[in-house]
């Protein structure tokens, strides 16, 4: 079977490809990401590009418009080489840097110059205060060993650890072999005073003394905390004396090539017999970059990287450690495991000291991961006596509610319409995306701002939540959805999907055709908020609690740093209760993973949350769904439930 070459422009990149693999897997196993909501299953018009030079099969056209397909534009995924080709990737097919938060700062912070997004913000506020470190999960300890005696005859490292005991109170500890064969010469020539390395390891009873060092060493060393997210990855690095963080990175999952959601790169590991393994690799190598970045920037060698902390979902840490996430998504919902033991470094492939312990955060069930854990940790409702509900919205919507007597937790499907998924011009938080939308009476005038304040290219999920209220607000749409059929606006127009609504003419955007958003597209949204108000309103019932019982709201994650609250109000996304009881913690999945760092006692209420967190499992009955169908319009069938907009 031959190979063909194939040049991509503007890049000038060459990939090679046979006639049985696509444009798509050629390009994404040669390193050149290209957006794929879809997982390259030719469902979305995603990975579009324009084919230059030579013969390909095209199998399918997807979503690409009628306008697209006679401009030459043809799906990646759906194209096979039958020559040497010439491919042009168009800017709006790229998977570049998404703009990534790594500060819960209210005026956002300041982002690095040059377009590299990926720096972000080194402020930080600080995490919760009283949590400070006690016992870090590696620890240096400068001790000085009674020598022995004929009236003190105890073995060598019986007396290390009765000092170490002494120092820290830590009753079980264990030595390494490595330990053993070389501590009595160490001890005798260092003259009894040594530097002991101690590591915890999660799953393990005791406490391993990892090394023994003659006299006392005051190189630094160093932990690492970890999101695991599934559209981005963002890393900490923590010096495990001070507690401080002094280093901070993130930038895009590289699994994003394989799918938006984790039902979609479930199914790749299911459908691809490398699957899984390719899943791993490129996740992986996502943290290493971080890490490389972080020791260069920081001027630190990558093996003074003592200990990693990650915090996922139940999708990602299974994809992290390669295990078989198959059965999260087959009923009855079971993963592999939800409280991980900790892996050495090496084994978990990241590069940093090698015997280092790489930990995850526990889950509770395959909907609800370490990150949500990590979060209620931060929030710190689980040990408040007021009633909070915590949100993290993404292509998941996931969600607790409860105080310190009990915890309920459920994640709803929300859909990819958060992310900018399923939805034609949608797209990630990425330089051009709309994420701000004012719309006047009537839509004769539209107002947007983009990441970046460039020309807009699409539009992504907070942009999305800002659209629709407003289309509604200015008398657009109906409570359903639907354009009002009397409203008369050169903005409203017929497509091959049906009406649509043009945001920005193609004139203004940074791409040939206009930016739309369609009634069914609106529709979609409409359910992804529902999904969202009625795992709330589940939650609530099941304890048998009213809205106005809610204290305060806590909204997590990077996609809730950018939300309109009074907009996601006004659609029915979220309650309608002051806006003063709303909060924004940040990327508490990080913020969790750093106290796990530092904290015996954090690592501890960890554990305690996990336990504790009872997982409603919305399938089950009909309670959400009747939730779901009431849910279905703006900003509810029952308008008693949100009496500001029923005043307005």
């Amino acid at each position: 079977m031959p190979n063909f070459s194939i040049n991509i422009i503007p890049d000038h990149k060459q990939v090679t490809a046979n006639e049985k693999e696509s444009l798509y897997h050629a390009m994404v196993v040669a390193g050149i990401p290209l957006k794929a909501s879809c997982g390259g299953k030719g469902t979305c018009s995603d990975c579009k590009v324009l084919v230059r030079e030579g013969k390909v099969e095209s199998l399918t056209t997807g979503m690409l418009t009628e306008e697209e397909q006679k401009q030459g534009y043809m799906l990646a995924c759906q194209c096979f080489a039958q020559s040497n080709l010439v491919v042009e990737v168009p800017e709006e097919s790229k998977l570049t840097e998404h703009r990534i938060v790594l500060s819960n700062n209210p005026a956002g912070g300041s982002i690095a110059q040059n377009g590299d997004e990926r720096i972000g913000i080194l402020e930080e506020e600080p995490e919760r205060a009283g949590e400070g470190p006690d016992i870090p999960l590696f620890k240096r300890l400068f001790l000085k060993v009674p020598e022995p005696s004929l009236d003190d005859m105890e073995d060598d490292i019986g007396r290390v650890i009765r000092v170490i005991r002494k120092e820290t109170g830590v009753e079980l500890l264990r030595p390494t072999l490595n330990v053993l064969l070389t501590l009595p010469n160490i001890l005798r020539q260092a003259g009894w005073k040594v530097t002991v390395s101690l590591a915890e390891g999660k799953g393990y009873k005791s406490v391993e003394i990892t090394g023994v060092e003659p006299g006392h060493i005051e190189q630094k060393y160093y932990g690492l905390a970890v999101d695991i997210g599934t559209t981005t990855v963002v890393a900490k690095l923590v010096d495990l004396e001070s507690g401080q963080t002094v280093g901070i990175k993130g930038t895009y999952n590289k699994q994003a090539v394989y799918g938006d959601d984790v039902i979609t790169r479930i199914i790749h590991t299911n459908e691809y017999p490398d699957g899984l393994r390719e899943l791993r690799k490129v996740v992986v190598e996502t943290i290493n970059e971080l890490i490389e970045d972080l020791a260069k920037e920081q001027r630190i060698k990558q093996t003074d990287i003592r200990t990693v902390v990650c915090a996922g979902n139940t999708t990602m840490t299974h994809l992290f450690l390669g295990l078989d996430p198959t059965y999260i998504r087959l009923e009855p919902y079971t993963p592999v495991v939800n409280n991980i033991p900790a892996v050495r470094a090496s084994r978990a492939g990241l590069n940093v000291y090698p015997m280092a312990w790489v930990q995850c955060i526990t889950g509770v069930a395959s909907y609800m991961g370490g990150d949500v854990t990590a979060g209620v940790l931060v929030s710190g409702m689980a040990f408040a006596e007021e009633l909070t509900l915590f949100v993290d919205i993404g292509t998941n919507g996931e969600m607790v509610l409860g105080n310190k007597e009990w915890l309920i937790s459920c994640a709803c499907s929300a859909g990819p319409a958060f992310e900018g998924g399923g939805i034609r011009h949608g797209m990630r938080a990425m330089r051009g995306a709309i994420e701000k939308v004012r719309i006047s009476p009537g839509g004769a005038k539209v107002t947007c701002c983009t990441i970046g304040n460039v020309p807009p290219t699409g539009i992504c999920g907070s942009g999305l939540i800002d659209c629709v209220a407003w289309l509604y607000k200015s008398g657009i749409i109906d409570r359903s959805g639907n354009f009002v059929s009397d409203v008369k606006s050169p903005r409203i127009r017929d497509s091959a999907e049906g009406k649509e609504f043009v945001l920005v003419w193609s004139e203004k955007a940074g791409r040939f055709t206009d930016i739309t958003i369609s009634e069914a597209e609106i529709k979609n949204l409409i359910r992804s908020k529902a999904a969202v108000y009625a795992g709330i309103r589940s939650m609530l019932q099941m304890v048998g609690l009213p809205v106005e019982a809610i204290d305060r709201v806590v909204i997590a994650g990077g996609f809730g740093r950018y939300i309109n609250i009074r907009d996601a109000i006004d659609i029915g996304m979220f309650p309608d209760i002051p806006l003063e009881k709303y909060s924004y913690v940040g990327n508490s999945s990080v913020k969790g993973a750093k106290l796990a760092l530092l904290s015996k006692k954090a690592r501890d209420m960890l554990e305690e949350i996990a336990k504790k967190m009872t997982y409603l499992e919305l399938s089950i009955g009909n309670t959400f769904m009747d939730e779901f169908v009431s849910a279905l319009f703006i900003p509810h069938t029952d308008l008693g439930l949100f009496p500001t907009m029923q005043k307005r």
